[in-house]
């Protein structure tokens, strides 16, 4: 956030919101190798990864139904997400030759593009309007691209920025933060889901078998949180479909795991080598840290928008 003289790095998730503000639209800022020590080294980086890892210690250790405060903000958080779900249901896919990437996409991006800013208005309060169009702009990329009809952990990390902006003109607080993780952000994978499936979206720069999942990373960090010191269910568990069909409920891992074998056919081990490998760590401790590791790394070579906001 832009302000007048050095101030210290803001805490992730803060119960108070500076005075002032100068909002910018976000740019591109990552375009060249070099460029990648400019984001190691940013406060954006650090304000980001500090975000992911305040929400992880935040539901270690809780199931999804749980009870937690929902606030006024998380509610209009769910209800803009419920009309990005209504807009799937009234822009059917289209008939064409090609199995995957569904044109009719584009028709219900082109539908948020135009509506984004007055959905985030929905969300900002009043004296903070200038906030909107920078905010608005981290939605727009959090959906997937118009251009490939594709989806990946960029896209979400979009999402994860636009909360973590949220957290920090103070729109939500830090008695929110179960409440961003299991019902918003779970809510923004239904209808991540929803629209992979409805348009047949191809997985934005997949590492095939090789990378942890085609189009998330997020709900594992914070869904092995949620399993550390459960009394029985181990990693090991998870590729076990009877434990993933009884407990998917509760877990955001194991909700991401039944996602995927419904969208996949084969062995397990065959078309998610990385994760099949996750389940011989002996404990959800050791996984959420590994998690972490592999996500900073990811993080660090990610191409996206440094800007005023952080």
């Amino acid at each position: 956030m832009a302000e007048s003289g050095r101030q210290p790095p803001p805490e992730p998730l803060e119960d108070a919101c500076p005075t002032t503000h100068n909002f910018m639209i976000p740019k591109k800022e990552i375009n060249t190798v070099p460029d990648m020590g400019k984001w190691k080294r940013s406060q954006a980086y650090a304000d980001y990864i500090g975000f992911i890892l305040t929400l992880n210690e935040g539901v270690k250790g809780k199931k999804l139904t749980c009870e937690y405060k929902v606030s006024e903000p998380i509610n209009k958080l769910v209800a803009l997400l419920n009309t990005l779900d209504r807009w799937i249901d009234e822009t059917p896919p289209m008939d064409q030759p090609s199995r995957f990437g569904n044109k009719a996409f584009r028709t219900w991006y082109a539908k948020l593009d135009q509506e984004a800013e007055n959905l985030v208005a929905t969300v900002i309060p009043s004296h903070l309007a200038a906030a909107v169009p920078e905010v608005a702009l981290y939605l727009k990329e959090s959906v997937g691209n118009s251009t490939r009809i594709d989806y990946g952990t960029g896209h979400e990390a979009a999402f994860a920025a636009f909360l973590c902006c949220l957290c920090k003109i103070g729109v939500l607080r830090v008695d929110d933060q179960i409440a961003i993780v299991f019902k918003v952000f779970n809510r923004y994978l239904e209808v991540m889901r929803k629209l992979q499936k409805t348009y047949r979206m191809e997985p934005a720069g997949s590492q095939g078998v090789w990378g942890l999942d085609d189009f998330q990373f997020l709900p594992f960090i914070w869904g092995s949180s949620q399993l550390i010191e459960h009394p029985y269910l181990e990693p090991r568990h998870f590729v076990d479909e009877k434990a993933v069909n009884e407990n998917h409920k509760d877990y955001m891992f194991l909700e991401c795991i039944l996602f995927i074998t419904e969208m996949k056919t084969g062995p397990f081990a065959e078309h998610s080598n990385q994760l099949w490998n996750i389940s011989a760590v002996p404990s959800w401790s050791k996984v959420n840290q590994g998690l972490i590791r592999m996500y900073k790394a990811e993080a660090r070579s990610m191409k996206g928008t440094l800007n005023s906001m952080f």
